[in-house]
């Protein structure tokens, strides 16, 4: 068997068709499946079950899934290895961020790191703090852009602190406060909160400092994403406390300080056992 065969059993296990998965391998589908048929004669195992409507693993398949992934990444770091050797960084860097990125410019540093390395491709996923942290430490992402509650730091992957930042609340232009400057807690508690999912460290921050306020609020609405949260207290429906660097999304809507208000921090997270040559000069550019 060859590694081009190996993709293309993974490109159609994650596409469910031969058609897409052709597509995005750039090939016909008749080479695609030529391909796959010769390494089930070699085999002599079906991979995958087929009708004029359904593609499926068959369970052969699916054992054979994991080992086929794991040469694939062995072979593509082998290359990257080789090339870094020459002085040339190529490979895939695969990054999680979370949706409120604020300690970095991201695009700009996209920009700057195409630039600099035109040979490695840039994956990138929106995601919890909890599941980026996750997915580095079993391999799936190289580098991490995290939201912590102060205080807190992630645990089994290497890490630094990008920034701190405290949170402000954000109310319609109408609200009741929306001639104060500062508010406490305590005055926020009775209100409909918008806010991120219960138990996701997006939302972490602002239980923590409720509880440790021992106030009680109603999070009326509950989004994966600060656009419909600020969306949401700009129609006066809710109020939200978010971190403050988001402000330019506060456009219309009135802020005010919070007294021992929520503090989120932002880490750059990474996996320092096995640092691939591509996620090694983004690291170093991050550095700079």
């Amino acid at each position: 068997m060859d590694l081009q065969q190996m993709r293309y059993v993974l490109a159609v296990a994650e596409h469910g068709s031969f058609t897409r998965a052709a597509r995005r391998c750039f090939v016909v589908q008749s080479a695609l499946s030529h391909q796959i048929a010769v390494l089930e004669r070699e085999l002599g195992l079906r991979l995958f079950a087929r009708s004029s409507r359904r593609v499926e693993l068959t369970a052969a398949g699916q054992a054979f899934l994991p080992a086929a992934r794991q040469a694939l990444e062995a072979a593509d770091r082998a290359a990257a290895q080789a090339a870094a050797a020459a002085g040339e960084v190529r490979g895939t860097v695969r990054i999680g961020i979370i949706p409120t990125v604020t300690a970095v410019d991201l695009p700009v540093l996209l920009r700057r790191f195409h630039e600099a390395h035109p040979q490695v491709a840039v994956s990138l996923r929106v995601a919890r703090s909890d599941e980026t942290v996750a997915d580095i430490r079993a391999g799936r992402l190289d580098v991490g852009i995290l939201g912590l509650p102060a205080g807190q730091t992630p645990v089994g992957v290497s890490s630094r602190m990008l920034a701190q930042d405290r949170h402000v609340a954000v109310i319609a232009s109408d609200h009741r406060l929306a001639g104060r400057k500062r508010v406490r807690l305590a005055e926020l508690a009775e209100e409909s909160f918008a806010d991120f999912p219960a138990d996701s460290p997006g939302r972490a921050q602002t239980d923590l400092a409720f509880a440790e306020a021992g106030l009680v609020r109603e999070v009326a609405y509950e989004s994966t994403t600060a656009d419909l949260i600020v969306g949401l207290v700009r129609q006066g429906l809710a109020v939200a406390l978010l971190p403050s660097a988001l402000r330019r999304e506060f456009s219309g809507l009135h802020i005010l300080a919070v007294t021992a208000g929520p503090t989120r921090t932002e880490h750059l997270a990474w996996d320092g056992f096995n640092t691939s040559p591509a996620a090694a000069a983004l690291l170093e550019l991050l550095e700079a």
